[in-house]
């Protein structure tokens, strides 16, 4: 009897031990998340150039390389521009003449036929500028010959 007992005790503390070592599921969980950050660029810029020929007159309509810019998908953006460097009030551009020497500016148009606001398609999804541009008759007929310029900066906020 005493040897049942004590096999019994032993058998006893084997199966206590082996649930003490028994692992039971240690699961977890992982919570993964993003924030994709609403944004705009542009990915490329443009340019205006204008051949004014006084002996040809006439308005004349500038050669457009149109800038593009993306904004994240569903963003909403307003594009705005500082009407150049030159201007003489809001809308009164004008490109001066790059000689220092000379203070002679011309007056130009410049306006853009893409919507000023919209909605981002995503970085796959450049958007065109349709840039419109020309300089009147009246504005070049009697100037100094020589190069005229001025920066416009456009700017796309979400």
């Amino acid at each position: 009897m005493k040897k049942v007992l004590v096999t019994a005790m032993v058998l006893g503390m084997l199966a206590m031990a082996g649930a003490a070592w028994a692992a039971p599921p240690f699961d977890t969980t992982v919570t993964v998340t993003a924030n994709v950050q609403g944004t705009c660029r542009f990915t490329s810029s443009g340019s205006v150039s204008f051949v004014l020929d006084p002996a040809t007159g006439g308005v004349v309509n500038g050669i457009v390389s149109n800038p593009t810019f993306w904004c994240t998908k569903g963003l909403d953006y307003t594009i705005t521009d500082d009407s150049g460097i030159n201007e003489t009030g809001p809308g009164a551009r004008r490109m001066k003449h790059t000689d220092a020497a000379i203070t002679e500016y011309i007056p130009y148009s410049f306006d853009y036929t893409t919507s000023a606001s919209g909605t981002g398609n995503g970085a796959n999804f450049p958007i065109t500028m349709d840039i419109i541009a020309s300089v009147a008759e009246a504005n070049y007929m009697d100037a100094t010959a020589g190069d005229y310029s001025d920066t416009v900066t456009l700017t796309v906020n979400p």
